[in-house]
Protein backbone atom coordinates (compact mmCIF):
# COMPACT_ATOMS: atom_id res chain seq x y z
CA UNK A 1 0.00 0.00 0.00
CA UNK A 2 2.99 2.31 0.53
CA UNK A 3 3.83 2.00 -3.18
CA UNK A 4 0.23 2.91 -4.00
CA UNK A 5 0.31 5.97 -1.72
CA UNK A 6 3.54 7.12 -3.36
CA UNK A 7 2.09 6.56 -6.81
CA UNK A 8 -1.03 8.53 -5.93
CA UNK A 9 1.03 11.46 -4.62
CA UNK A 10 3.16 11.37 -7.79
CA UNK A 11 0.03 11.19 -9.93
CA UNK A 12 -1.25 14.40 -8.37
CA UNK A 13 1.97 16.18 -9.20
CA UNK A 14 2.49 14.49 -12.55
CA UNK A 15 -0.99 15.29 -13.80
CA UNK A 16 -0.51 18.90 -12.85
CA UNK A 17 2.75 19.07 -14.77
CA UNK A 18 1.37 16.89 -17.61
CA UNK A 19 4.46 14.67 -17.58
CA UNK A 20 3.15 11.72 -19.59
CA UNK A 21 5.81 9.17 -18.66
CA UNK A 22 5.31 9.80 -14.95
CA UNK A 23 1.52 9.59 -15.34
CA UNK A 24 1.76 6.27 -17.20
CA UNK A 25 4.05 4.85 -14.51
CA UNK A 26 1.64 5.91 -11.77
CA UNK A 27 -1.34 4.49 -13.64
CA UNK A 28 0.47 1.15 -14.01
CA UNK A 29 1.02 1.12 -10.26
CA UNK A 30 -2.68 1.83 -9.64
CA UNK A 31 -3.75 -0.98 -11.95
CA UNK A 32 -1.36 -3.40 -10.24
CA UNK A 33 -2.73 -2.44 -6.81
CA UNK A 34 -6.30 -2.89 -8.04
CA UNK A 35 -5.48 -6.38 -9.33
CA UNK A 36 -3.90 -7.37 -5.99
CA UNK A 37 -6.60 -5.92 -3.70
CA UNK A 38 -9.33 -4.11 -5.57
CA UNK A 39 -11.46 -3.04 -2.59
CA UNK A 40 -8.62 -1.64 -0.49
CA UNK A 41 -6.90 0.03 -3.45
CA UNK A 42 -10.19 1.63 -4.61
CA UNK A 43 -10.85 3.03 -1.15
CA UNK A 44 -7.32 4.47 -1.04
CA UNK A 45 -7.69 6.10 -4.46
CA UNK A 46 -10.95 7.72 -3.33
CA UNK A 47 -9.42 8.80 -0.01
CA UNK A 48 -6.49 10.50 -1.76
CA UNK A 49 -8.89 12.60 -3.87
CA UNK A 50 -7.81 11.20 -7.24
CA UNK A 51 -11.32 10.70 -8.72
CA UNK A 52 -12.00 14.40 -9.50
CA UNK A 53 -8.72 14.48 -11.48
CA UNK A 54 -9.68 11.63 -13.80
CA UNK A 55 -12.20 13.43 -16.12
CA UNK A 56 -9.43 15.69 -17.48
CA UNK A 57 -7.32 12.61 -18.20
CA UNK A 58 -10.03 11.02 -20.34
CA UNK A 59 -9.12 12.70 -23.62
CA UNK A 60 -9.14 10.97 -27.02
CA UNK A 61 -5.63 12.24 -27.84
CA UNK A 62 -3.91 10.96 -24.68
CA UNK A 63 -2.06 7.64 -24.68
CA UNK A 64 -3.05 7.29 -21.00
CA UNK A 65 -6.76 7.20 -21.74
CA UNK A 66 -7.15 3.39 -22.04
CA UNK A 67 -5.43 2.89 -18.68
CA UNK A 68 -7.49 5.60 -16.97
CA UNK A 69 -10.70 4.02 -18.30
CA UNK A 70 -9.44 0.59 -17.18
CA UNK A 71 -8.79 1.93 -13.65
CA UNK A 72 -12.31 3.36 -13.52
CA UNK A 73 -13.73 0.05 -14.73
CA UNK A 74 -11.84 -1.85 -12.02
CA UNK A 75 -12.83 0.55 -9.24
CA UNK A 76 -16.48 0.50 -10.31
CA UNK A 77 -16.59 -3.25 -9.64
CA UNK A 78 -17.10 -2.13 -6.03
CA UNK A 79 -20.61 -0.93 -5.29
CA UNK A 80 -19.37 1.75 -2.87
CA UNK A 81 -17.31 3.37 -5.66
CA UNK A 82 -20.08 3.77 -8.23
CA UNK A 83 -21.78 6.84 -6.79
CA UNK A 84 -18.33 8.38 -6.18
CA UNK A 85 -17.51 7.90 -9.88
CA UNK A 86 -20.77 9.59 -10.85
CA UNK A 87 -20.18 12.49 -8.45
CA UNK A 88 -16.66 12.93 -9.87
CA UNK A 89 -18.26 13.62 -13.27
CA UNK A 90 -16.83 10.59 -15.05
CA UNK A 91 -19.88 9.62 -17.11
CA UNK A 92 -19.93 12.54 -19.67
CA UNK A 93 -16.24 12.20 -20.73
CA UNK A 94 -16.59 8.41 -20.88
CA UNK A 95 -19.60 8.70 -23.20
CA UNK A 96 -17.61 11.06 -25.44
CA UNK A 97 -14.90 8.41 -25.71
CA UNK A 98 -17.38 6.01 -27.32
CA UNK A 99 -16.78 8.04 -30.50
CA UNK A 100 -13.11 7.04 -30.47
CA UNK A 101 -11.60 4.89 -33.22
CA UNK A 102 -9.15 3.25 -30.81
CA UNK A 103 -10.49 -0.23 -30.02
CA UNK A 104 -8.73 -0.49 -26.64
CA UNK A 105 -10.19 2.89 -25.59
CA UNK A 106 -13.63 1.71 -26.68
CA UNK A 107 -13.31 -1.57 -24.78
CA UNK A 108 -12.17 -0.02 -21.50
CA UNK A 109 -14.68 2.83 -21.80
CA UNK A 110 -17.52 0.37 -22.30
CA UNK A 111 -16.37 -1.65 -19.28
CA UNK A 112 -16.15 1.51 -17.14
CA UNK A 113 -19.64 2.72 -18.07
CA UNK A 114 -21.09 -0.76 -17.64
CA UNK A 115 -19.61 -1.20 -14.16
CA UNK A 116 -20.56 2.30 -12.96
CA UNK A 117 -24.17 1.84 -14.08
CA UNK A 118 -24.41 -1.82 -13.09
CA UNK A 119 -27.77 -2.66 -11.48
CA UNK A 120 -28.87 0.99 -11.50
CA UNK A 121 -31.86 1.72 -13.70
CA UNK A 122 -31.58 5.45 -13.01
CA UNK A 123 -27.96 5.61 -14.23
CA UNK A 124 -28.74 3.36 -17.19
CA UNK A 125 -31.63 5.71 -17.97
CA UNK A 126 -29.14 8.60 -17.99
CA UNK A 127 -26.99 6.76 -20.53
CA UNK A 128 -30.05 6.22 -22.73
CA UNK A 129 -31.04 9.90 -22.54
CA UNK A 130 -27.46 10.84 -23.49
CA UNK A 131 -27.82 8.83 -26.72
CA UNK A 132 -25.54 5.91 -25.92
CA UNK A 133 -27.69 3.29 -27.71
CA UNK A 134 -27.24 4.46 -31.35
CA UNK A 135 -23.50 4.87 -30.65
CA UNK A 136 -23.16 1.31 -29.33
CA UNK A 137 -25.18 -0.15 -32.21
CA UNK A 138 -22.88 1.63 -34.65
CA UNK A 139 -19.83 0.25 -32.79
CA UNK A 140 -21.20 -3.28 -33.05
CA UNK A 141 -21.47 -2.92 -36.81
CA UNK A 142 -18.02 -1.40 -37.28
CA UNK A 143 -16.14 -3.72 -34.88
CA UNK A 144 -18.05 -6.99 -35.22
CA UNK A 145 -14.72 -8.77 -35.87
CA UNK A 146 -13.41 -7.73 -32.43
CA UNK A 147 -14.65 -10.41 -30.00
CA UNK A 148 -14.01 -8.42 -26.80
CA UNK A 149 -15.71 -5.28 -28.14
CA UNK A 150 -18.63 -7.31 -29.45
CA UNK A 151 -19.13 -8.94 -26.07
CA UNK A 152 -18.95 -5.54 -24.37
CA UNK A 153 -21.68 -4.21 -26.67
CA UNK A 154 -23.87 -7.27 -26.07
CA UNK A 155 -23.57 -6.97 -22.29
CA UNK A 156 -24.48 -3.28 -22.54
CA UNK A 157 -27.46 -4.05 -24.80
CA UNK A 158 -28.64 -6.78 -22.40
CA UNK A 159 -28.65 -4.34 -19.48
CA UNK A 160 -30.18 -1.39 -21.35
CA UNK A 161 -32.84 -3.47 -23.12
CA UNK A 162 -34.46 -4.26 -19.78
CA UNK A 163 -35.57 -0.60 -19.56
CA UNK A 164 -38.77 0.27 -21.41
CA UNK A 165 -37.33 3.69 -22.25
CA UNK A 166 -34.63 2.01 -24.35
CA UNK A 167 -36.98 0.27 -26.78
CA UNK A 168 -37.83 3.34 -28.85
CA UNK A 169 -34.14 4.18 -29.32
CA UNK A 170 -33.29 0.60 -30.24
CA UNK A 171 -36.17 0.56 -32.74
CA UNK A 172 -34.73 3.64 -34.47
CA UNK A 173 -31.42 1.85 -35.15
CA UNK A 174 -30.49 -1.17 -37.27
CA UNK A 175 -29.99 -3.31 -34.15
CA UNK A 176 -32.12 -6.13 -35.59
CA UNK A 177 -29.94 -6.51 -38.69
CA UNK A 178 -26.72 -6.28 -36.66
CA UNK A 179 -27.78 -8.92 -34.14
CA UNK A 180 -29.09 -11.34 -36.76
CA UNK A 181 -25.91 -10.90 -38.81
CA UNK A 182 -23.79 -11.51 -35.71
CA UNK A 183 -25.87 -14.55 -34.76
CA UNK A 184 -25.38 -16.12 -38.18
CA UNK A 185 -21.60 -15.96 -37.73
CA UNK A 186 -21.54 -17.71 -34.34
CA UNK A 187 -20.66 -21.34 -33.84
CA UNK A 188 -20.12 -21.37 -30.07
CA UNK A 189 -23.01 -22.01 -27.69
CA UNK A 190 -21.91 -19.29 -25.22
CA UNK A 191 -21.83 -16.60 -27.92
CA UNK A 192 -25.27 -17.57 -29.20
CA UNK A 193 -26.59 -17.43 -25.63
CA UNK A 194 -25.23 -13.90 -25.22
CA UNK A 195 -27.10 -12.78 -28.32
CA UNK A 196 -30.26 -14.59 -27.18
CA UNK A 197 -30.11 -12.68 -23.89
CA UNK A 198 -30.25 -9.41 -25.84
CA UNK A 199 -32.88 -10.58 -28.33
CA UNK A 200 -35.41 -11.71 -25.70
CA UNK A 201 -36.00 -8.30 -24.01
CA UNK A 202 -35.80 -6.46 -27.34
CA UNK A 203 -38.40 -8.77 -28.89
CA UNK A 204 -40.94 -7.65 -26.31
CA UNK A 205 -41.35 -4.51 -28.42
CA UNK A 206 -43.75 -4.95 -31.38
CA UNK A 207 -41.78 -2.68 -33.73
CA UNK A 208 -38.55 -4.56 -33.02
CA UNK A 209 -40.40 -7.90 -33.39
CA UNK A 210 -41.22 -7.00 -36.99
CA UNK A 211 -37.68 -5.72 -37.62
CA UNK A 212 -36.24 -9.02 -36.35
CA UNK A 213 -38.60 -11.03 -38.56
CA UNK A 214 -37.67 -8.93 -41.60
CA UNK A 215 -33.96 -9.29 -40.74
CA UNK A 216 -34.24 -13.09 -40.95
CA UNK A 217 -34.15 -14.07 -37.28
CA UNK A 218 -36.91 -16.65 -37.70
CA UNK A 219 -34.85 -18.63 -40.20
CA UNK A 220 -31.95 -18.62 -37.72
CA UNK A 221 -34.21 -19.88 -34.95
CA UNK A 222 -35.65 -22.65 -37.10
CA UNK A 223 -32.12 -23.74 -37.96
CA UNK A 224 -31.19 -23.88 -34.26
CA UNK A 225 -34.27 -26.00 -33.59
CA UNK A 226 -33.40 -28.36 -36.44
CA UNK A 227 -29.84 -28.74 -35.14
CA UNK A 228 -30.77 -29.36 -31.51
CA UNK A 229 -34.09 -31.25 -31.71
CA UNK A 230 -32.48 -34.61 -30.98
CA UNK A 231 -29.70 -33.22 -28.80
CA UNK A 232 -29.23 -34.58 -25.30
CA UNK A 233 -26.43 -32.33 -24.08
CA UNK A 234 -27.43 -29.61 -21.65
CA UNK A 235 -26.38 -26.80 -23.98
CA UNK A 236 -28.41 -28.27 -26.86
CA UNK A 237 -31.53 -28.59 -24.70
CA UNK A 238 -31.02 -24.97 -23.56
CA UNK A 239 -30.62 -23.70 -27.13
CA UNK A 240 -33.73 -25.54 -28.29
CA UNK A 241 -35.78 -24.00 -25.48
CA UNK A 242 -34.42 -20.48 -26.02
CA UNK A 243 -34.92 -20.59 -29.79
CA UNK A 244 -38.47 -21.96 -29.65
CA UNK A 245 -39.46 -19.59 -26.83
CA UNK A 246 -38.15 -16.63 -28.83
CA UNK A 247 -40.06 -17.85 -31.87
CA UNK A 248 -43.29 -17.77 -29.85
CA UNK A 249 -42.43 -14.30 -28.53
CA UNK A 250 -42.05 -12.96 -32.08
CA UNK A 251 -45.58 -14.19 -32.83
CA UNK A 252 -47.05 -12.01 -30.09
CA UNK A 253 -46.78 -8.98 -32.38
CA UNK A 254 -49.77 -8.60 -34.71
CA UNK A 255 -47.74 -7.51 -37.74
CA UNK A 256 -44.92 -10.00 -37.24
CA UNK A 257 -47.43 -12.82 -36.64
CA UNK A 258 -49.41 -12.02 -39.78
CA UNK A 259 -46.25 -11.73 -41.85
CA UNK A 260 -45.20 -15.24 -40.78
CA UNK A 261 -48.70 -16.71 -41.21
CA UNK A 262 -48.79 -15.74 -44.90
CA UNK A 263 -52.40 -16.80 -45.30
CA UNK A 264 -51.65 -20.17 -43.75
CA UNK A 265 -49.22 -21.04 -46.54
CA UNK A 266 -46.05 -19.63 -44.99
CA UNK A 267 -43.10 -22.01 -44.61
CA UNK A 268 -42.58 -20.81 -41.04
CA UNK A 269 -46.20 -21.58 -40.15
CA UNK A 270 -45.86 -25.06 -41.66
CA UNK A 271 -42.64 -25.75 -39.75
CA UNK A 272 -44.25 -24.71 -36.47
CA UNK A 273 -47.17 -27.07 -37.18
CA UNK A 274 -44.71 -29.95 -37.41
CA UNK A 275 -43.64 -29.32 -33.81
CA UNK A 276 -47.03 -30.34 -32.38
CA UNK A 277 -46.77 -34.11 -33.06
CA UNK A 278 -43.11 -34.05 -31.94
CA UNK A 279 -42.01 -36.25 -29.03
CA UNK A 280 -40.13 -33.30 -27.55
CA UNK A 281 -42.21 -31.57 -24.85
CA UNK A 282 -40.53 -28.21 -25.44
CA UNK A 283 -41.45 -28.28 -29.13
CA UNK A 284 -44.98 -29.47 -28.37
CA UNK A 285 -45.33 -26.51 -26.01
CA UNK A 286 -43.88 -24.00 -28.48
CA UNK A 287 -46.01 -25.39 -31.31
CA UNK A 288 -49.24 -25.13 -29.31
CA UNK A 289 -48.37 -21.61 -28.11
CA UNK A 290 -47.55 -20.59 -31.67
CA UNK A 291 -50.96 -21.82 -32.86
CA UNK A 292 -52.58 -19.86 -29.99
CA UNK A 293 -50.74 -16.76 -31.19
CA UNK A 294 -51.61 -17.30 -34.86
CA UNK A 295 -55.24 -17.69 -33.74
CA UNK A 296 -55.64 -14.05 -32.80
CA UNK A 297 -57.94 -13.04 -35.63
CA UNK A 298 -61.00 -14.70 -37.14
CA UNK A 299 -59.51 -15.21 -40.59
CA UNK A 300 -56.53 -17.15 -39.28
CA UNK A 301 -58.76 -19.19 -36.94
CA UNK A 302 -61.18 -20.18 -39.70
CA UNK A 303 -58.33 -21.20 -42.01
CA UNK A 304 -56.64 -23.30 -39.33
CA UNK A 305 -59.82 -25.12 -38.33
CA UNK A 306 -60.57 -25.85 -42.00
CA UNK A 307 -57.08 -27.29 -42.51
CA UNK A 308 -57.25 -29.80 -39.64
CA UNK A 309 -55.23 -28.20 -36.87
CA UNK A 310 -57.87 -29.03 -34.28
CA UNK A 311 -57.23 -32.75 -34.69
CA UNK A 312 -53.49 -32.25 -34.12
CA UNK A 313 -54.21 -30.37 -30.89
CA UNK A 314 -56.66 -33.02 -29.69
CA UNK A 315 -54.13 -35.76 -30.35
CA UNK A 316 -51.56 -33.74 -28.40
CA UNK A 317 -53.94 -33.32 -25.46
CA UNK A 318 -54.77 -37.02 -25.47
CA UNK A 319 -51.08 -37.73 -24.98
CA UNK A 320 -51.07 -35.57 -21.86
CA UNK A 321 -54.25 -36.60 -20.04
CA UNK A 322 -52.66 -38.90 -17.47
CA UNK A 323 -49.70 -37.37 -15.65
CA UNK A 324 -49.26 -35.06 -18.60
CA UNK A 325 -47.11 -31.98 -18.96
CA UNK A 326 -49.11 -29.12 -17.44
CA UNK A 327 -47.53 -26.42 -19.62
CA UNK A 328 -48.38 -28.38 -22.77
CA UNK A 329 -51.97 -28.93 -21.53
CA UNK A 330 -52.31 -25.19 -20.85
CA UNK A 331 -50.88 -24.22 -24.26
CA UNK A 332 -53.05 -26.65 -26.25
CA UNK A 333 -56.19 -25.54 -24.41
CA UNK A 334 -55.23 -21.89 -25.06
CA UNK A 335 -55.01 -22.65 -28.77
CA UNK A 336 -58.39 -24.42 -28.80
CA UNK A 337 -60.01 -21.57 -26.89
CA UNK A 338 -58.79 -19.00 -29.43
CA UNK A 339 -59.79 -21.17 -32.37
CA UNK A 340 -63.32 -21.49 -30.92
CA UNK A 341 -63.99 -17.73 -30.96
CA UNK A 342 -65.32 -17.36 -34.57
CA UNK A 343 -68.96 -18.50 -34.72
CA UNK A 344 -68.41 -20.64 -37.83
CA UNK A 345 -65.74 -22.68 -36.02
CA UNK A 346 -67.85 -23.72 -33.01
CA UNK A 347 -69.98 -26.44 -34.58
CA UNK A 348 -67.00 -27.82 -36.52
CA UNK A 349 -64.94 -28.08 -33.35
CA UNK A 350 -67.80 -29.67 -31.41
CA UNK A 351 -68.22 -32.21 -34.21
CA UNK A 352 -64.50 -32.95 -33.99
CA UNK A 353 -64.99 -33.94 -30.35
CA UNK A 354 -63.25 -30.98 -28.70
CA UNK A 355 -65.66 -30.83 -25.75
CA UNK A 356 -65.18 -34.53 -24.99
CA UNK A 357 -61.38 -34.23 -24.94
CA UNK A 358 -61.44 -31.03 -22.88
CA UNK A 359 -63.71 -32.66 -20.28
CA UNK A 360 -61.01 -35.27 -19.65
CA UNK A 361 -59.11 -32.55 -17.79
CA UNK A 362 -61.91 -31.85 -15.29
CA UNK A 363 -59.90 -33.65 -12.62
CA UNK A 364 -56.91 -31.34 -13.04
CA UNK A 365 -55.84 -29.56 -9.86
CA UNK A 366 -53.73 -27.02 -11.75
CA UNK A 367 -55.40 -23.56 -11.89
CA UNK A 368 -53.84 -22.56 -15.25
CA UNK A 369 -55.28 -25.71 -16.86
CA UNK A 370 -58.64 -25.22 -15.12
CA UNK A 371 -58.78 -21.63 -16.36
CA UNK A 372 -58.18 -22.52 -20.02
CA UNK A 373 -60.47 -25.56 -19.83
CA UNK A 374 -63.32 -23.36 -18.63
CA UNK A 375 -62.63 -20.68 -21.24
CA UNK A 376 -62.57 -23.25 -24.04
CA UNK A 377 -65.92 -24.77 -23.03
CA UNK A 378 -67.50 -21.33 -22.64
CA UNK A 379 -66.38 -20.31 -26.13
CA UNK A 380 -67.61 -23.58 -27.62
CA UNK A 381 -71.17 -23.40 -26.27
CA UNK A 382 -71.75 -19.75 -27.15
CA UNK A 383 -74.82 -19.89 -29.48
CA UNK A 384 -74.55 -23.70 -29.57
CA UNK A 385 -77.84 -24.95 -28.07
CA UNK A 386 -77.22 -28.68 -28.29
CA UNK A 387 -73.77 -28.43 -26.74
CA UNK A 388 -75.08 -26.24 -23.91
CA UNK A 389 -77.85 -28.80 -23.26
CA UNK A 390 -75.38 -31.69 -23.13
CA UNK A 391 -72.83 -29.97 -20.93
CA UNK A 392 -75.52 -28.57 -18.64
CA UNK A 393 -76.75 -32.10 -17.99
CA UNK A 394 -73.22 -33.27 -17.11
CA UNK A 395 -73.34 -33.77 -13.34
CA UNK A 396 -69.58 -33.94 -12.89
CA UNK A 397 -69.08 -30.70 -14.82
CA UNK A 398 -71.70 -28.78 -12.83
CA UNK A 399 -70.31 -30.11 -9.54
CA UNK A 400 -66.81 -29.06 -10.55
CA UNK A 401 -68.04 -25.62 -11.62
CA UNK A 402 -69.72 -25.02 -8.27
CA UNK A 403 -66.53 -26.13 -6.51
CA UNK A 404 -64.36 -23.81 -8.62
CA UNK A 405 -66.78 -20.92 -8.07
CA UNK A 406 -65.32 -20.88 -4.56
CA UNK A 407 -61.68 -20.84 -5.68
CA UNK A 408 -60.98 -17.50 -4.00
CA UNK A 409 -57.21 -17.97 -4.35
CA UNK A 410 -57.57 -18.10 -8.12
CA UNK A 411 -59.74 -15.22 -9.32
CA UNK A 412 -59.47 -16.24 -12.98
CA UNK A 413 -60.74 -19.77 -12.31
CA UNK A 414 -63.52 -18.44 -10.08
CA UNK A 415 -64.63 -15.89 -12.70
CA UNK A 416 -64.58 -18.37 -15.58
CA UNK A 417 -66.51 -20.95 -13.52
CA UNK A 418 -69.25 -18.43 -12.83
CA UNK A 419 -69.38 -17.38 -16.47
CA UNK A 420 -69.61 -20.97 -17.73
CA UNK A 421 -72.31 -21.78 -15.17
CA UNK A 422 -74.28 -18.79 -16.43
CA UNK A 423 -73.60 -19.68 -20.09
CA UNK A 424 -74.95 -23.22 -19.66
CA UNK A 425 -78.28 -21.72 -18.57
CA UNK A 426 -78.36 -18.87 -21.10
CA UNK A 427 -77.50 -20.95 -24.18
CA UNK A 428 -79.69 -23.96 -23.44
CA UNK A 429 -82.93 -23.48 -25.40
CA UNK A 430 -84.98 -26.67 -25.73
CA UNK A 431 -87.59 -26.48 -22.95
CA UNK A 432 -87.10 -29.95 -21.48
CA UNK A 433 -83.32 -29.80 -21.55
CA UNK A 434 -83.37 -26.18 -20.35
CA UNK A 435 -85.35 -27.20 -17.28
CA UNK A 436 -82.91 -30.08 -16.69
CA UNK A 437 -79.93 -27.72 -16.83
CA UNK A 438 -81.60 -25.26 -14.44
CA UNK A 439 -82.53 -28.09 -12.10
CA UNK A 440 -78.96 -29.35 -12.15
CA UNK A 441 -77.58 -25.90 -11.28
CA UNK A 442 -80.11 -25.43 -8.47
CA UNK A 443 -79.46 -28.87 -6.99
CA UNK A 444 -75.72 -28.36 -7.34
CA UNK A 445 -75.99 -25.20 -5.18
CA UNK A 446 -74.90 -22.96 -8.03
CA UNK A 447 -77.52 -20.25 -7.52
CA UNK A 448 -75.64 -18.46 -4.74
CA UNK A 449 -72.61 -18.11 -7.01
CA UNK A 450 -74.66 -16.52 -9.76
CA UNK A 451 -76.09 -14.04 -7.23
CA UNK A 452 -72.53 -13.18 -6.14
CA UNK A 453 -71.54 -12.85 -9.80
CA UNK A 454 -74.26 -10.21 -10.21
CA UNK A 455 -72.22 -7.99 -7.85
CA UNK A 456 -69.05 -8.29 -9.97
CA UNK A 457 -67.15 -5.15 -10.91
CA UNK A 458 -67.37 -6.24 -14.55
CA UNK A 459 -70.60 -5.23 -16.32
CA UNK A 460 -70.50 -8.19 -18.71
CA UNK A 461 -70.37 -10.64 -15.79
CA UNK A 462 -73.14 -8.80 -13.92
CA UNK A 463 -75.35 -8.97 -16.98
CA UNK A 464 -74.65 -12.64 -17.69
CA UNK A 465 -75.53 -13.48 -14.08
CA UNK A 466 -78.78 -11.49 -14.11
CA UNK A 467 -79.97 -13.10 -17.36
CA UNK A 468 -79.19 -16.58 -15.99
CA UNK A 469 -80.96 -15.83 -12.70
CA UNK A 470 -83.96 -14.52 -14.62
CA UNK A 471 -84.17 -17.79 -16.56
CA UNK A 472 -83.89 -19.82 -13.35
CA UNK A 473 -86.73 -17.79 -11.80
CA UNK A 474 -88.86 -18.22 -14.92
CA UNK A 475 -88.28 -21.97 -15.28
CA UNK A 476 -88.23 -23.24 -11.68
CA UNK A 477 -88.98 -20.54 -9.12
CA UNK A 478 -90.30 -23.03 -6.60
CA UNK A 479 -87.01 -24.97 -6.43
CA UNK A 480 -84.88 -21.82 -6.58
CA UNK A 481 -86.86 -19.83 -3.98
CA UNK A 482 -84.94 -20.86 -0.86
CA UNK A 483 -81.63 -20.37 -2.68
CA UNK A 484 -82.63 -16.85 -3.73
CA UNK A 485 -83.61 -16.02 -0.16
CA UNK A 486 -80.41 -17.49 1.32
CA UNK A 487 -78.26 -15.55 -1.17
CA UNK A 488 -80.02 -12.21 -0.43
CA UNK A 489 -81.01 -11.80 -4.07
CA UNK A 490 -83.56 -9.07 -3.37
CA UNK A 491 -80.99 -6.99 -1.46
CA UNK A 492 -78.54 -7.35 -4.36
CA UNK A 493 -81.18 -6.21 -6.87
CA UNK A 494 -82.11 -3.23 -4.70
CA UNK A 495 -78.47 -2.17 -4.57
CA UNK A 496 -78.02 -2.51 -8.34
CA UNK A 497 -81.11 -0.43 -9.06
CA UNK A 498 -80.23 2.23 -6.48
CA UNK A 499 -76.65 2.62 -7.70
CA UNK A 500 -76.43 5.47 -10.22
CA UNK A 501 -73.29 3.85 -11.67
CA UNK A 502 -75.16 0.72 -12.77
CA UNK A 503 -75.27 0.40 -16.56
CA UNK A 504 -78.68 0.60 -18.32
CA UNK A 505 -78.64 -3.12 -19.18
CA UNK A 506 -78.00 -3.96 -15.50
CA UNK A 507 -80.97 -1.87 -14.40
CA UNK A 508 -83.15 -3.38 -17.12
CA UNK A 509 -82.33 -7.00 -16.28
CA UNK A 510 -82.62 -6.32 -12.55
CA UNK A 511 -86.21 -5.15 -13.07
CA UNK A 512 -86.97 -8.17 -15.25
CA UNK A 513 -85.73 -10.37 -12.41
CA UNK A 514 -87.81 -8.52 -9.81
CA UNK A 515 -90.93 -9.22 -11.85
CA UNK A 516 -89.90 -12.87 -12.20
CA UNK A 517 -89.50 -13.45 -8.43
CA UNK A 518 -92.77 -11.73 -7.49
CA UNK A 519 -94.51 -15.10 -7.78
CA UNK A 520 -92.69 -16.26 -4.65
CA UNK A 521 -94.35 -15.25 -1.38
CA UNK A 522 -91.17 -14.80 0.70
CA UNK A 523 -89.41 -12.94 -2.12
CA UNK A 524 -92.51 -10.82 -2.78
CA UNK A 525 -92.53 -9.78 0.90
CA UNK A 526 -88.87 -8.80 0.70
CA UNK A 527 -89.54 -6.70 -2.38
CA UNK A 528 -92.35 -4.88 -0.54
CA UNK A 529 -90.26 -4.42 2.61
CA UNK A 530 -87.44 -2.74 0.69
CA UNK A 531 -89.77 -0.21 -0.93
CA UNK A 532 -88.70 -1.08 -4.47
CA UNK A 533 -91.51 1.01 -5.91
CA UNK A 534 -89.69 4.23 -4.94
CA UNK A 535 -86.47 3.14 -6.66
CA UNK A 536 -88.29 1.91 -9.77
CA UNK A 537 -90.41 5.08 -10.04
CA UNK A 538 -87.29 7.19 -10.36
CA UNK A 539 -86.15 5.05 -13.28
CA UNK A 540 -89.24 5.99 -15.31
CA UNK A 541 -87.41 9.18 -16.26
CA UNK A 542 -84.19 7.36 -17.16
CA UNK A 543 -82.55 8.62 -20.37
CA UNK A 544 -82.48 5.11 -21.78
CA UNK A 545 -85.92 4.43 -23.28
CA UNK A 546 -85.73 0.66 -22.76
CA UNK A 547 -84.97 1.18 -19.07
CA UNK A 548 -87.71 3.80 -18.61
CA UNK A 549 -90.25 1.56 -20.37
CA UNK A 550 -89.35 -1.43 -18.23
CA UNK A 551 -89.54 0.77 -15.13
CA UNK A 552 -93.14 1.65 -16.01
CA UNK A 553 -94.05 -2.02 -16.46
CA UNK A 554 -92.27 -3.02 -13.23
CA UNK A 555 -93.98 -0.20 -11.30
CA UNK A 556 -97.38 -1.43 -12.54
CA UNK A 557 -96.54 -4.96 -11.41
CA UNK A 558 -95.38 -3.76 -7.99
CA UNK A 559 -98.45 -1.57 -7.55
CA UNK A 560 -100.84 -4.30 -8.63
CA UNK A 561 -99.41 -6.79 -6.12
CA UNK A 562 -98.81 -4.43 -3.20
Amino acid sequence: MDNLSDALEKLKLASTDSITDSVESCLDCLLKALVNNNTEASAKIQEMGILPMLPTMLTPQSTCTPKVANIIAEMAKNEFMRSACVEAGLIPPLIQLLNSTDQEVLLQTGRALGNICYDSHSLQGQLISMGVIPTLVKLLGVHSHNTALTEMCLIAFGNLAELESSKEQFASTNIAEELVCLFQKQTEHEKKEMIFEVLAPLAENDVIKLQLVEAGLVECLLEVVAQTIDGEREEEVAQLKTASDLMVLLLLGDESMQKLFEGGKGSVFQRVLSWIPSHNHQLQLAGALAIANFARNDGNCIHMVDTGIVQKLLELLDRHVVEGNVTVQHAALSALRNLAIPVVNKSKMLSAGVADVVLKFLQSEMPPVQFKLLGTLRMLIDTQVEAADQLGANTKLVERLVEWCEAKDHAGVMGESNRLLSALIRHSKSKVRHQEVVKMVIQGDGVKHLVTMATSEHIIMQNEALVALGLIAALDLVAAEKHFVAADLVAVLHKLLSDERSAPEIKYNSMILICAVMGSEPLHKEVQTRAFINVVSKLRSHENKTVSHQASLTEQRLTAQS
